[in-house]
Formats: C-alpha cells, sequence, structure tokens
C-alpha cells in the first residue's frame, strides 16, 4: 500500500506543479490559432484529475486502504484533532463563507440592481487576471466546462483533502497534523500554478480552510457540495450576456 501511497503523492508533486503548468502556456499559444484547442484542453484537465482519483478508489478495492480513510463517510464532528477553539473557529468561517454564497446566488436571482453590478464586477476582473485564455466562451465550451467544475469539485477533494492528508499522516506519522494540512494545502496550491503566484497563494489558504473542516466533520462530502457551489457562483451571470466571459478561479 506505501508504494501506491507514495505513486500518487508523486503524481501530484509533478503532474499538475510542471507539467499542467508549460501545458497551460502551450495552450495559451495553440487557443490563438485552433478553434477546439479549449476543448480539447478542458478534456485533458477532466483526465487530469481523474487519473490520480481513478488511482486512489483502486487502492481501496486492493489494499487496506478504505474509503473512510480518504474522508468518503458520514460527517461526524471530532474535536479532539485540532481542538474546540480551532474546530469550531473554522466551522464558524465555513458557515460565513457559506452564507457569503448564498447571498450572491440570491441577490443575483433577485435583484436586476446587484445583478448588473455583479456582471460589471467579472468583467473588472477579467481584465486583471493572467489566465483569462482558460474562460469558456462558446456556448460548446461553456457546456463542457461544466463538467470540468464538477470534475474539480469531487475529485479535488479526494485527492487533496482526503488522500493527502491520509498518505502524509500513514507515512510520516511522526509529523504533526498542522503540518500535514501545510503541505496537504500547498500542493493544492501548486495544482494551481497556472494561476500565478497569487493564484497558488490564494487556493493554498482556501485549502487550509478546507482541510480544516474535513478533520473536523472526518468527511470531504460536505466539502464536495461545498467546492460546487464556490464554482457554481464563481459562473453566475454566464447566460446573460453571450458576449461575457465566464470568470471562474478552480479550488
Amino acid at each position: 500500500m506505501v508504494f501506491g501511497l507514495w505513486l500518487i503523492i508523486i503524481f501530484t508533486l509533478i503532474y499538475e506543479p510542471f507539467i499542467g503548468y508549460f501545458g497551460y502556456q502551450k495552450f495559451k499559444f495553440a487557443v490563438r490559432e485552433n478553434p477546439n484547442a479549449r476543448l480539447n484542453y478542458y478534456i485533458k484537465l477532466i483526465i487530469g484529475l481523474w487519473i490520480p482519483t481513478i488511482s486512489i478508489i483502486l487502492l481501496v478495492f486492493f489494499t487496506d486502504l478504505d474509503f473512510k480513510d480518504i474522508g468518503l463517510a458520514y460527517p461526524n464532528i471530532d474535536t479532539k484533532t485540532l481542538g474546540n477553539v480551532i474546530t469550531y473557529s473554522i466551522f464558524v468561517i465555513a458557515i460565513l463563507y457559506l452564507l457569503s454564497i448564498l447571498y450572491y446566488f440570491i441577490a443575483y436571482h433577485l435583484s436586476d440592481k446587484f445583478r448588473t453590478k455583479f456582471i460589471q464586477a467579472k468583467e473588472e476582473q477579467l481584465n486583471t487576471i493572467s489566465f483569462s485564455d482558460i474562460i469558456p466562451v462558446t456556448s460548446k465550451e461553456k457546456k463542457l466546462w461544466n463538467y470540468v467544475s464538477l470534475t474539480a469539485g469531487v475529485t479535488e477533494e479526494i485527492i487533496y483533502r482526503g488522500f493527502l492528508i491520509f498518505a502524509l499522516s500513514y507515512i510520516f506519522p511522526s509529523f504533526s497534523i498542522w503540518l500535514i494540512i501545510f503541505f496537504s494545502s500547498l500542493l493544492f496550491g501548486l495544482a494551481h500554478t497556472y494561476q500565478g503566484l497569487l493564484g497558488v497563494l490564494k487556493t493554498t489558504i482556501v485549502g487550509i480552510l478546507f482541510s480544516g473542516i474535513y478533520i473536523g466533520l472526518g468527511s470531504i462530502l460536505p466539502l464536495i457540495v461545498f467546492h460546487f457551489l464556490i464554482d457554481y457562483v464563481a459562473k453566475l451571470g454566464d447566460s446573460k450576456s453571450e458576449d461575457k466571459h465566464l470568470i471562474h478561479n478552480q479550488t
């Protein structure tokens, strides 16, 4: 089992931070000439996320690893690992974050004024990000991007929360839980190197928050839903105007 754990850890160290980064640089040139470049790139993203995820599931079937080890279990609050104060503080932050997402969702659908400002803010953000080439433009691209978002919500939680926290704890039993959280979250951040240094930093911070939620609940199932809601709100406004790009920041 240890050999399998190392293989997947090494994959997360190499594939997205390096192969994924240079693949994106290549894509940025290809998208200017090839009308199918985004569709091809999205398919590669989906495959690149499912390969390690399926490998993890195979480990469950063929080794002593089980689904509970990778967070596929019913939530059950655990305050012993991080302590009462930290665990419940993380829960409060998560709830406030969730409420803000619900606010944006409800306000967007009920207020024309809010919706207009929301779309304008997206346009301004689009002009500042360095990875705007990845954003879907055509209806076909937007449809496939929905599958990219859904794939990311499921697979990234399995890989970077459920699996990595278990694998690092199993291989390095002397490491503190905070060191495990930091390394797993850093790998999550490095999986977004195409977003630049700021993108890596932001996703690392999100990874730390999500890791705390996972450890406090013992389940990645709520995180998969949380992840999906974040992606869903990030693409609100897409259907309102065909000449507006969708802004989506992937975790």
